[in-house]
């Protein structure tokens, strides 16, 4: 933004690691020397004070040893120092110090010496005053109009304005409605204190109103003041300026009228003496401090403020004259004139810089030296190319910045489920209801071939299920060294889990010659819990009320076979039909057929298929595969259990709607309990006791409501997560299902799977309804759509909660019918148009004619062909 930067006249550092803020910084002619030139009076934290009078022999030049007149370090941390008439009997200047718990006035004076360093400066203390409160800031001047001498005033932490009379304390008078303390000044043409408060409003209270108002020398007389006999302290006039402010000046100057300035967080404000603004700046930046000093325009007042973009702006009431650079962030600016240069800027910033500068128009630009005009040789510059390019590429394959292939992995990490349950589970904390909860350990080791830094280890299972140590922190490991830590895996909520695979994920640090620190990298494993986890094994169920069917291109397999850790080998009967007892108390029974090359799965609750119905697919899976069979194949030719399906997830939204309520239920009942302690609190402080007219027996009534309302709340949020990982383990079956019936590919299982399951978790901001909802529209508007007409619906870009599941159940039919149509699942931006060449019409309605030979979903509408029906509709003319 500016052209120019501040040109350096003088500057230091002052100490190491001392911290310093608004109030360290004072210009005045201190020792009283009479030739006009200011010195800086430097305090900070760490209680040192320091006295300069910088005589550069030319512009920027540093600090010498004759321009620090004075260094004393006091006991106590300085919070301001102030320079004024706080002597009586003398209208000489002396230097008023402001610590947390003592004030300090001291004298400073100096004796000639023989050579030009041989001055020597010291303070001496005129008196101190032991403050009873915790200081935080100070403002001086001639209070009440008194000639020739300055009466100080210091601000409390906790809202108490104490007076002095030089020597002498006067008074202490608290301020209204305190909260925090603000910044404070002085006003001598109104005789009037000025201060923000914590409401973010200007506010200034007369001295004579403070000194003839009731003594508060113990803070809870002010919340009697009303029923004293005495005058309230009452502000003179208020003004909202919506901020918290940094810094209120008081200006008064010869060709301008008296202002107040105030800088806020995001404005400065001017204010006229009856709090009238005057003006205001909008600022977009963040300021840091600022100073209102005189202009040569008559009835204009210039001011400099700082911000945290290292700037400092020059404003003529609002319009912006200057930018320049400062080379630090300031928290104290002042103006000063030193050694006949008038208008020195003076700023100090919090870890001690302290700088004198002027805005000069002599800008250091860099000047690009001369071209030679000769003639390129583009053979020898391509060249060059080249051997720069080889170069590169050279470097890129040694700096070890690209990742390597998986055969040169840095870190392996190996997962172990050992094949027995543990003999003494470790379970802890289990909610389950059952006499005993298994547990199985897993084995994970860590192996590096490099240098691995910072490796730690996370363990990841879904919920239900939980380990008992989920976080692991190594030390570095050493190239060919491995790690191994073992853990256990069991079941702790009350209901059965949709997958039975965990995951280990270790982040660690790889050291590289051009990063030493490390470049960070991530490897991870699967694995796969045992069903025996949670489940055992039980006694058939001839009776279900769900049924599903399997059929496969191979004859059926045993039991005895495939599920060895399931059966007794001494019962013959358990070769097919097998019984599956959950820890959760359900059961489910699965039978193979001996006529026909089908398995029956069936349970009386739905969500209980899917873990047993994946485990047998999977077991079956492996069993051929170790026969080299690789044409088997599973189908599905039944009917999809939709009602079903649609009833788990109406009872999930039942208890969404139900978590609303009960938060709207304790948001008012929190409310109702605020507004009775309020109204109590007001009974209790009254000087004159009132009935409470039952109010003790409304809060502890509406208490109890709280307490039961938070229960039930909890109560029902225990039955959300339930309820959705029911419908997880559902919805896991019906994408099975579905993608058996169609004969889906991997990647349109895939894109099944990212909509019908895109939460890991229901959260009450974005939940499983909308969020699948908004996942089948696009679907059904872009690669299911029927016509262009659907294509050109917009969808709504808004995820929020539904009033009902009517439209979500309406979709999911409706996706199912387009699937039995021919419908085929893509992302690709051009499959609508693609599908409508390879279907006329898109998804056309089928004849009545091959209504015989379709499939009808139980509860629903819709209906659909088998692929030899689609096959036919295509052959005909």
């Amino acid at each position: 933004m500016s052209l120019f930067k501040a040109r350096d006249w003088w500057s230091t550092v002052l100490g190491e690691k001392e911290e310093f803020d608004q109030g360290c910084l004072c210009v005045a002619d201190v020792d009283n020397s009479g030739s006009g030139q200011g010195k800086f009076r430097i305090a900070c934290y760490m209680g040192y004070l320091r006295i300069f009078n910088p005589r550069p022999v030319k512009p920027g030049d540093g600090i010498q040893p004759e321009d620090l007149l004075l260094e004393v370090q006091l006991r106590e941390p300085i919070l301001q120092v102030e320079v004024g008439k706080f002597v009586s009997g003398t209208e000489g200047l002396h230097l008023a110090v402001l610590h947390c718990r003592k004030l300090c006035v001291y004298a400073v004076s100096g004796t000639l010496g023989n050579v030009e360093h041989g001055n020597q400066y010291q303070i001496k203390l005129m008196y101190e005053h032991n403050l009873q409160r915790t200081a935080c800031n100070m403002t001086y001047g001639p209070f009440g109009g008194v000639k020739g001498r300055d009466l100080i005033c210091i601000q409390s932490m906790d809202g108490m304005l104490m007076l002095f009379e030089q020597e002498s304390y006067a008074f202490g008078r608290f301020l209204p409605g305190f909260l925090l303390p603000g910044p404070l000044t002085y006003s001598s043409r109104t005789d009037s204190f000025i201060t923000v408060s914590s409401c973010r409003q200007v506010e200034s209270y007369k001295y004579q109103v403070l000194a003839f108002a009731t003594d508060a020398d113990e803070r809870e007389e002010t919340e009697q003041q009303k029923l004293s006999s005495g005058k309230r302290v009452a502000v003179d006039w208020v003004l909202n300026i919506g901020e918290q402010a940094l810094d209120i000046r008081v200006v008064s100057f010869n060709q301008a009228v008296s202002s107040v300035f105030v800088l806020g967080e995001r404005n400065f404000f001017c204010l006229k003496d009856n709090g009238q603004i005057r003006f205001m700046k909008k600022l977009d930046y963040n300021p840091s401090c600022f100073i209102p000093y005189c202009s040569v325009k008559e009835g204009t007042i210039n001011t400099l403020v700082g911000n945290h973009s290292k700037m400092l702006n020059v404003y003529q009431d609002i319009t912006l004259k200057w930018a320049t650079q400062l080379p630090h962030i300031p928290v104290s600016v002042k103006v000063a004139n030193l050694q006949d240069l008038k208008g020195v800027i003076v700023t100090l910033s919090d870890d001690g810089h302290l700088q004198c500068s002027y805005l000069g128009t002599d800008p250091s630009l860099f000047q690009a030296p001369r071209v030679d005009s000769r003639e390129i040789n583009y053979e020898e510059f391509e060249a060059e190319m080249k051997e720069l390019q080889k170069i590169i590429k050279e470097a890129t394959k040694t700096q070890d910045i690209l990742p390597k292939s998986e055969k040169h992995r840095d870190l392996i990490v190996t997962a172990e489920v050992l094949p027995d349950l543990d003999a003494e589970s470790q379970a802890i904390d289990s909610e389950v209801k059952a006499e005993a909860v298994p547990s199985v350990t897993v084995k994970i080791t860590i192996q590096s071939r490099v240098t691995a830094q910072k490796p730690n280890l996370a363990v990841c299972v879904q919920a239900p299920l939980a380990v008992t140590c989920d976080q692991f922190v190594f030390d570095d490991l050493e190239p060919d060294l491995s790690e191994t830590v073992v853990l256990s895996v069991f079941l702790k909520g009350n209901c059965s889990p949709s997958e039975l695979e965990g995951n280990c994920v270790v982040s660690y640090n790889i050291p590289t010659e051009l990063n030493p620190e490390g470049i960070p990298k991530v490897a991870q494993c699967d694995f796969r819990l045992p069903l025996r986890l949670v489940c055992s094994p039980a006694q058939p169920s001839k009776a279900a009320n769900h049924k599903i069917t399997i059929d496969t291109n191979k004859p059926p397999v045993s039991f005895l076979t495939i599920f060895p850790d399931f059966v007794d080998p001494s019962e013959d009967d358990q070769a097919n039909v097998l019984g599956f007892q959950f820890l959760t108390g359900s059961k489910t029974t699965l039978l193979a057929s001996k006529t026909s090359q089908r398995y029956r799965i069936q349970s009386d609750q739905l969500e209980d298929l899917w873990l047993i119905t994946k485990e047998l697919m999977l077991r079956l899976e492996e069993h051929f595969k170790k026969q080299n069979c690789k044409d088997f194949a599973c189908t599905f030719s039944g009917s999809i259990p939709l009602q079903e399906y649609f009833e788990l997830i109406d009872r999930h939204f039942e208890l969404r709607l139900n978590a609303e309520k009960f938060q709207e239920l304790l948001s008012e009942r929190a409310v109702q309990f605020r507004a009775i302690e309020r109204r109590l609190l007001t009974r209790f402080k009254d000087k004159t006791p009132a009935p409470l007219q039952h109010l003790d027996t409304l809060l502890e009534g509406t208490f109890r409501e709280v307490i039961a309302l938070a229960d039930a709340a909890e109560e029902n949020q225990a039955n959300v997560f339930q309820a959705f990982t029911k419908l997880k383990s559902t919805t896991h079956l019906m994408i099975m299902l579905i993608s058996l019936w169609q004969k889906l590919s991997t990647d349109q299982v895939a894109i099944l799977e990212a909509t019908f399951l895109p939460l890991a978790e229901d959260t009450p901001e974005l939940g499983w309804e909308e969020t699948v909802d908004a996942a089948i529209s696009y679907l059904l508007r872009t690669c299911l759509s029927k016509s262009s007409k659907e294509q050109a619906l917009t969808l709504n870009s808004q995820l929020c909660m539904p009033k009902d599941t009517s439209r979500l159940k309406k979709n999911i039919t409706l996706f199912c019918d387009r699937l039995a149509k021919g419908g085929r699942l893509s992302l690709s931006t051009d499959s609508a148009t693609q599908q409508a060449a390879v279907i006329p019409g898109g998804c056309t309605t089928i004849p009545e004619s091959d209504l015989e030979e379709r499939t009808v979903i139980p509860g629903s509408t819709a209906t659909f062909p088998s692929h030899g029906q689609i096959a036919k509709q295509k052959s005909k003319p």
